[in-house]
Parts: C-alpha cells; sequence; structure tokens
C-alpha cells in the first residue's frame, strides 16, 4: 500500500490544474455589426448590390439602373444630386450612370435592333431611342449620309412617345414587322403609311428599357461612352461630341 504523502501530492495538483482550468475567463466573440446595406436596401426594395459605400464618409450610393442618389447609412435620409470630386472637377455620379446605361444596353443584340452603319469601319457607335412620328428625329434620320461620312453607326431602339396602343405605337409595330425594317424605317419618317402583318416584336421591352434608362423624350441619345444626350443633335455637334464631350459642350454654350 502506497503512503498517504505519494497518493495526495498528485491529487492535489491534479485539482490545482483543473481550479486553474475552470478559472480561466471564456473569451466571448463580439457580435458581427450588421451591414447597414441590408436595411437600406429593404427600405428603397432594391438588391444589397445595388448599395455601396458613397466616397463621402456616412453616406451609401444607391441605383437602379441609370438612378443614382446617396443615403445615410440609418436609411432615413436620401439625397438626389450629383457629387463633384473637387479636387479632379469629376462628377462621380454622371460617372456611376455611365456604367449604368451601358450595362442595361448591353443587353440588347444588334438583332433586336435597326442599325444603320457605314460602309468603313465605324469610330462610335451611338445608341437613339426613336419616335417615327417624331420631328426631330426625322431631322436627325435626315442626316444619316453625314453621320456615316463621320463614321457614326446608329443603332435605333423604339420609344413611341404616346406609350402602348397609340398611332405611333403601331407605327412602330408595322415598321418591325416589314421584310426589310430600315427601308420601312426610313419611309415611315417620311410619312409614308407601311403595310406589315403582325408578329412578336421588342417594342415594349425597348419602351421600358427607356423608360428605365431616363428616357422622357425622342430623340434619345446614348454614346458608346454611355453619355446621354437628350434631344436633337446635328450630325456635326455629334461628331465633336464623340471626339470630344467636354470641349463640343463648351463650345456650344
Amino acid at each position: 500500500m502506497l503512503p498517504i504523502r505519494k497518493l495526495t501530492v498528485p491529487f492535489l495538483a491534479s485539482l490545482a490544474l483543473a481550479g486553474a482550468v475552470k478559472a480561466a475567463p471564456q473569451v466571448v466573440q463580439p457580435a458581427a455589426k450588421p451591414d447597414p446595406r441590408a436595411e437600406i436596401a429593404k427600405r428603397l426594395e432594391i438588391k444589397v448590390e445595388d448599395v455601396r459605400p458613397s466616397p463621402i464618409a456616412g453616406l451609401y450610393e444607391v441605383s437602379s439602373g441609370a438612378e443614382v442618389g446617396y443615403v445615410s447609412a440609418d436609411g432615413r435620409f436620401y439625397l438626389d444630386g450629383d457629387v463633384f470630386d473637387m479636387g479632379s472637377k469629376a462628377n462621380l455620379t454622371e460617372d456611376r450612370r455611365k456604367q449604368g446605361r451601358l450595362a442595361l444596353l448591353a443587353g440588347v443584340s444588334d438583332s433586336d435592333a435597326i442599325v444603320f452603319a457605314p460602309k468603313t469601319a465605324a469610330g462610335h457607335t451611338v445608341t437613339v431611342f426613336t419616335d417615327v412620328d417624331c420631328v426631330h428625329c426625322r431631322r436627325m434620320h435626315g442626316e444619316m449620309a453625314e453621320l456615316h461620312r463621320l463614321g457614326i453607326r446608329v443603332r435605333y431602339l423604339m420609344f413611341p412617345r404616346g406609350g402602348p396602343g397609340s398611332d405611333s405605337w403601331r407605327k412602330a409595330e408595322a415598321v418591325w414587322c416589314s421584310t426589310d425594317r430600315k427601308e420601312a424605317l426610313t419611309r415611315a419618317k417620311r410619312g409614308e403609311k407601311i403595310e406589315a402583318g403582325r408578329c412578336e416584336t421588342p417594342i415594349a421591352a425597348q419602351y421600358e428599357l427607356g423608360r428605365q434608362l431616363g428616357i422622357t423624350g425622342t430623340p434619345g441619345i446614348i454614346t458608346d461612352q454611355g453619355e446621354f444626350l437628350a434631344g436633337y443633335a446635328t450630325a456635326a455637334y455629334l461628331g465633336a461630341y464623340l471626339a470630344d464631350p467636354a470641349a463640343a459642350a463648351a463650345a456650344s454654350q
């Protein structure tokens, strides 16, 4: 039989170790901070991916299509306006709008547009939302030869301003359902009546796309860099603008 002393020493040591382990403070992980983007997205009924930190501390940038705004981190206050970088003089909000416009237009293939392209390689492509009854649209179309000479390719999307069921909507459908859409569009813009059977058309989708892009009148011109020009622009001005937007805009003032 072992002496009591020999049993007691290891036993007491094990108790001391157990006490030390038991007394060690537990490490409590801090609760993860809630993502403010989720609450903002919920309030504005948009996707979380459409909410991102803005260049201004405490504000988040929110976007939907080509619309851009700013909201406080708690989602309570919304700011509608442009943010400029006073160092570079860049309009940061418009830069984001350009990205949004190009992203929306990327979903439209040439097969769903009526394309007028120069015979030589085009230097630029513009997407034009048009209405066959629009006077200024007709003026722009009348300059197609000059636009081509300047190396500008035109992609037409339909935007009948009267909306579904209007006379201009029916004319757009007749153009789209024609065998030669380019010829039919040119004739329609001259005021000729286009006779065509019924067919599936992308006009409703293009009209909705125009609304998402903020189009309210025609022609609505979007450049291949995402800039938006509201209304008629001469071929000369459009060529200058595509070459140097800032210089052309300054020269026109």
